[in-house]
C-alpha cells in the first residue's frame, strides 16, 4: 500500500437524497493518513448512508467526496469495508483461510490464481486478527465475534488505503473486541484511514482521533475530547438522549 501525500478521504458538503428529504445534508470533514473517525449518531441518522457515499453506492445530490485523491469510484481498489452483518451464509463450506483471501482478488484479478504473497498477506491479516490458527475452520463454525476478526482480517488482506466499519463492535465478546482494536490500531500505524460507525463512546475515545456526529445533518465534527461532550450528543440524538451511562448513549424513546 502506497500511503497517501494528502487526506484520505475530504467530504465537502455532501448532500445525499433517496426521496423528497435528504438522507444526509451537508456533511462535511477530512481524515489524514493513519488517521481514525467515529460516525455517531441514532438509529437512521445517515452513518450507513454516508459510508455507501464513501464507496461510491450511492448518488450525491450536491457536494463532493474525496477518496486517496481521486473519486469514490477510481479509489475503489484501495479502500475495505466491513459490514454490520456479511452476506456469507454461515453454512456455505466455506473455510476461514479462503474468506480472508478474498481479500486479495481486487488485486488478483478474476481469472488469476492466488500467488505465494497473496497466501502470506492473507496468513498475516488472520495473525494479526489473533485467527491464524482457525485457518482450516469452516467460517460458519465461528462465533459472531470471531466472525467479525475474520471480516476484519479479509480487509486488512486488501492493504487498503482507507478502511470503513459498520458497526464492527455489535454483538461481539470482549476478547474479539479487544483484537479489532489492536488490528485498527496496527492499521493506522501503518497509514491507513479509517472510518467506524459505532454508538459506544468508549470504543470511540479507544480507537478514534475525531468523530463526526451524525442525525440526517452534521452536529459536529472534531478532536473526540472536544467533540464528545453532552451537549452535542443531546442535540445529535434529538433531545431523547437523556443520560449518559459510563460511556454509552442511553436513549429513552418518547
Amino acid at each position: 500500500m502506497n500511503t497517501p501525500t494528502g487526506p484520505a478521504l475530504e467530504l465537502d458538503e455532501v448532500t445525499v437524497s433517496y426521496g423528497p428529504a435528504p438522507a444526509l445534508e451537508n456533511i462535511g470533514g477530512v481524515v489524514g493518513p493513519g488517521e481514525a473517525v467515529a460516525l455517531i449518531g441514532p438509529n437512521g441518522a445517515g452513518k450507513s448512508t454516508l459510508i455507501k457515499a464513501i464507496l461510491g453506492l450511492v448518488p450525491l445530490v450536491s457536494g463532493r467526496i474525496t477518496v486517496l485523491g481521486r473519486t469514490p469510484a477510481q479509489a475503489r481498489r484501495e479502500v475495505a469495508y466491513v459490514p454490520q452483518a456479511d452476506t456469507l451464509d454461515p453454512e456455505f463450506p466455506i473455510s476461514v483461510g479462503q474468506v480472508v483471501l478474498m481479500g486479495r482478488y481486487r488485486r488478483i484479478g478474476p481469472l488469476r490464481r492466488p500467488r505465494a504473497a497473496d497466501r502470506r498477506a492473507a496468513g498475516d491479516a488472520l495473525e494479526q486478527v489473533g485467527l491464524a490458527d482457525r485457518a482450516r475452520h469452516r467460517f460458519g463454525t465461528l462465533s459472531g465475534g470471531q466472525r467479525q476478526r475474520v471480516l476484519l482480517a479479509r480487509a486488512i488482506a486488501a492493504e487498503p488505503g482507507l478502511l470503513l466499519l459498520d458497526e464492527p463492535f455489535n454483538g461481539v465478546d470482549a476478547v474479539s473486541e479487544q483484537a479489532l482494536l489492536d488490528a485498527v490500531a496496527v492499521l493506522k500505524g501503518q497509514g491507513t484511514a479509517v472510518v467506524v460507525s459505532t454508538h459506544d463512546l468508549a470504543l470511540a475515545h479507544l480507537a478514534c482521533e475525531e468523530v463526526c456526529l451524525l442525525n440526517r445533518r452534521q452536529y459536529g465534527f472534531g478532536p473526540t475530547r472536544l467533540t464528545l461532550t453532552p451537549d452535542r450528543l443531546r442535540a445529535t440524538y434529538g433531545g431523547h438522549a437523556l443520560e449518559l451511562r459510563g460511556d454509552r448513549v442511553i436513549v429513552a424513546h418518547s
